[in-house]
C-alpha cells in the first residue's frame, strides 16, 4: 500500500453512513445497454455485434453487422429501428425495418430510457478502441462498494466524500478524457493510486477485480 490506511478506513465509515439509494442499483447508460443487448440482441447479432450470434446461421436473412450499420445511423433512426415506431426519413415507411423485415419491434418491451441505454452501448461497440478486459457486472458492484462515495453514482466526481475532504475527483463520465487513457493506464491508476486522495488498491482488489472495474468505467464514460 502506498497510501495511508486512514483514507481507506474513512471511506468505509462514510459508505456505512450513506446507504445506496434505490436508483444506484439500476443505472442506465451503456452499462445497462450491455445487459439489454446480452438478453435481447446477442443471439442474433453476436457478442460483438458483428451479426454472428448463435441463431444467425438459422435465419434466412443474415443479422446486420451493428459495428458497421450503427455507425452511420442517427439517434432518431436508431430509436425507430429498435422501437418500430414512426416513419423513417430514409424509407418513408411506417415500420422500422430499415435493414430487414426480420428485425423485431421492441416498443412493447423497451421504454425510452432502455432504448437510449441500448443505443449508448451500440455506440460503444462501434467506436471504442478499448476492449472490455473484465466483467462489467462485477465492476459495477465494485464501483458501488469502493468508488461511488468519491466519484459519485454516475462518475461525475460528486460523491459524498468530496464535501468532507474538499476534493475534486476525476470525472469518470467524460468520454474524451477516459478514451484518451489506455486500459493499462486506468488499471495503473487504480492499483497505484494518484494524487493526494486517490487510494492505491493494490492488495485490496485482485487482478480480475481491477480488470472488471476498468471495464465498467469504459461503459460509464460512454
Amino acid at each position: 500500500m502506498r497510501k495511508p490506511i486512514l483514507s481507506i478506513s474513512l471511506l468505509a465509515i462514510v459508505m456505512a453512513l450513506a446507504p445506496l439509494s434505490p436508483a444506484a442499483a439500476d443505472p442506465l447508460g451503456a452499462y445497462e445497454g450491455r445487459r439489454l443487448f446480452a438478453s435481447y440482441c446477442m443471439l442474433c447479432h453476436g457478442e460483438d455485434g458483428k451479426g454472428d450470434g448463435p441463431l444467425a446461421r438459422k435465419m434466412e436473412i443474415a443479422p446486420a453487422d451493428l459495428t458497421v450499420t450503427v455507425r452511420s445511423r442517427s439517434e432518431t433512426i436508431l430509436r425507430k429501428i429498435i422501437s418500430g415506431e414512426g416513419d423513417q426519413t430514409i424509407t418513408g415507411r411506417a415500420r422500422h425495418n430499415l435493414v430487414t423485415e426480420a428485425m423485431p419491434e421492441w416498443r412493447e418491451v423497451f421504454g425510452e430510457k432502455e432504448v437510449d441505454a441500448l443505443i449508448a452501448y451500440l455506440r460503444f461497440l462501434c467506436t471504442s478502441k478499448h476492449e472490455l478486459m473484465g466483467d462489467p457486472e462485477q465492476g459495477h458492484e465494485l464501483y458501488r462498494k469502493y468508488c461511488m462515495s468519491c466519484h459519485g453514482e454516475e462518475g461525475y466526481g460528486d460523491g459524498v466524500m468530496t464535501k468532507l475532504l474538499k476534493m475534486e475527483p476525476q470525472d469518470l463520465s467524460d468520454p474524451a478524457a477516459m478514451n484518451s487513457m489506455s486500459n493499462e493506464e486506468l488499471r495503473a491508476g487504480i492499483v497505484d493510486g494518484a494524487g493526494e486522495f486517490m487510494p492505491a488498491w493494490e492488495g485490496i482488489l485482485t487482478d480480475d477485480e481491477v480488470a472488471a472495474l476498468v471495464s465498467y468505467l469504459r461503459l460509464l464514460a460512454q
